[in-house]
């Protein structure tokens, strides 16, 4: 009898709530061809340094389920950027060695953009060299914004968590009877997926990167819509940008702040901080700004079960497809209709899906640059829905153990 096969994982860039959905379904799909699943411990960068985990020791058949629930990435993440291969070749055949000394017939890699440039590069390498080791992505970001797919799993369990928050803010803000204006920073450096999101909660003014910010024109905006009101709600993105292509978070970021592998910036919020400044100052009235941060990336009993359903299947189909000898390509979701909710599932090419982004289409944006269109919503309200029936003990939300 011939050995089993064995594939390797890993989790690289930001966490989400369905990150480690996939993980289980690279674990399943990898048992169900009976082949054996090795875990890179912190991304690339941690394997690359000798730091794997066996799998099938680590998560039995019955502690799949619960996987699937934990938030964050359990295996450990990364930012590492891989040189091209052509400017370091002896990079790339130490990576493939160390590759090969694991026995493995297959790497698939669970991220973001980043990630996917991972991938496209050792399989470019591999391909170059003719290496029979397949490399697979499988997507992973809550900013939704990785071309060749509908969307990405986590986008819908954060979308659900930023329109949760927004509804709830909202409803804190307008117990007092005196006018106020309230800022609600949403993650998304170069799109904004997920500040869209909070129109599921009916925000007064929604504010993505795509469309430049005027500030006279927000100003005037929120001025008219206080005197209608007292409660005023906005949603704005962390990277909304001015007229320039600025940052408006760079106005608050603390000087020294730095950049990750990638060149983005290590610390990026203040978008928020700046606008309710700005509110104060030209409009007098009572403002606040509210950073929900990390938890909207990491609130597993905020999850969306559609989402995590997708998370694994697309796990699954990425240990399938690198398995049945695939290379260089990612797993995709494509909707096939909106009401009643469908999709199904294929691999594109990774190289078409690398180092770029998918913003949201203009003609969702409304005409002011200042919200959503119907299409938005229509395409955001299936992917929150159902909430995740996760399990509880001691009264809050269980968790796989974190890994020594």
């Amino acid at each position: 009898m011939s050995q089993a096969k064995r594939i390797l994982v890993g989790q690289s860039g930001g966490p989400t709530s369905a990150i480690n959905a996939s993980l289980a379904g690279v674990i399943a799909g990898a048992r169900e061809k009976g082949a054996h699943a090795i875990g890179m411990r912190y991304g690339i960068q941690g394997f690359l340094d000798g730091r794997t985990v066996d799998l099938d020791q680590a998560v039995p058949d019955d502690a799949l389920s619960l996987l699937r629930d934990t938030p964050a990435s359990w295996l450990g993440s990364c930012r590492f950027k891989l040189p091209e291969p052509e400017a370091d070749p002896e990079f790339f055949a130490r990576a493939l060695e160390r590759i090969d000394a694991a026995g493995v017939s297959a790497v698939l890699y669970i991220g973001g953009n980043d990630s996917m440039d991972t991938i496209a590069k050792l399989a470019r390498y591999g391909a170059q060299v003719g290496s029979d080791v397949r490399f697979v992505g499988v997507p992973k970001t809550i900013d939704n914004d990785l071309v060749g797919t509908d969307h990405t799993p986590g986008y819908g369990s954060a979308a659900r968590f930023v329109a949760t928050a927004v509804a709830e803010v909202a409803r804190d803000a307008d117990v007092y009877d005196l006018k106020s204006v309230t800022f609600v920073e949403i993650m998304g450096r170069d799109a904004g997926w997920l500040a869209g999101s909070a129109c599921l909660a009916s925000p007064d003014v929604v504010l993505l990167p795509e469309v430049p910010l005027d500030e006279d024109a927000l100003m005037a905006k929120v001025e008219a819509l206080l005197a209608e009101k007292n409660t005023i709600m906005v949603a704005t993105s962390e990277g909304v940008r001015d007229a320039s292509g600025r940052l408006i978070a760079e106005r608050t970021v603390a000087a020294g702040t730095g950049t990750d592998e990638f060149g983005h910036l290590a610390q990026l919020s203040g978008a928020s901080r700046y606008l309710a400044a700005l509110a104060k100052e030209r409009l007098g009235c009572k403002t606040r700004a509210v950073e929900i941060s990390t938890f909207q990336r990491c609130a597993s009993h905020c999850a969306s079960s559609t989402d995590l359903d997708e998370a694994f299947a697309l796990g699954r189909l990425g240990a399938l497809a690198a398995l049945d000898g695939q290379t260089g390509v990612m797993c995709a979701v494509e909707r096939t209709s909106d009401d009643p909710y469908r999709a199904e599932l294929r691999t594109v090419g990774v190289a078409d899906v690398a180092n770029k982004v998918k913003s949201v289409p203009r003609e969702w944006i409304a005409a002011d640059g200042m919200g959503v269109t119907p299409e938005f919503v229509r395409y955001v309200r299936p992917l929150v829905a159902p909430p995740e029936q996760i399990a509880y003990e001691g009264g809050l939300p269980r968790q796989m153990p974190p890994l020594a």
